[in-house]
């Protein structure tokens, strides 16, 4: 299997975002870090990597996440994975309810921010909704 190694503009390009945004995405742990390339030598990325920084700037998106909360969802799910990992190891009954313990809290917060935004969300719909309902009394009014 050949692994193709892309560099940064063309990763950028692909993604539609800028290089620089990749670069900082890197330093927030979001993305593979550059530290296992040589000091000077090109940023080169696979295809889990652009599959990983769609994923990242979907879920910004989407979600109107702060990079801070990006980061949060992005650690738990990291977690997630990696206790996934570990009940395909085919451990004991102790060991897996030890590992959906650990799941449990990493998901309520993956929860509780898609919830935040569901609210902040619902809030400013709720706020239009009373401006076009003002806009429509007007409206009714002015056509007496």
């Amino acid at each position: 299997m050949s692994v193709t190694a892309l560099r940064i503009g063309e990763v950028a390009q692909r993604v539609g975002v800028t290089p620089r945004t990749i670069r900082y995405y890197e330093e927030l742990g979001l993305l593979g870090s550059g530290t296992e390339r040589e000091k000077g030598s090109h940023r080169t990325y696979a295809e889990t990597d652009v599959a990983r920084l769609q994923e990242l700037i979907r879920l910004r998106d989407l979600l109107g996440l702060t990079l801070e909360e990006l980061v949060e969802l992005a650690e738990a799910e990291e977690a997630r994975a990696a206790l996934r990992d570990r009940w395909e190891e085919d451990p004991s009954d102790e060991e897996r309810l030890r590992i959906v313990e650990a799941a449990i809290p990493h998901v309520e917060r993956q929860l509780a921010l898609v919830r935040n935004r569901q609210a902040t969300l619902g809030e400013f719909a709720a706020e239009l909704e009373e401006k076009l309902s003002r806009l429509r009394r007007r409206r009714r009014g002015l056509l007496r």
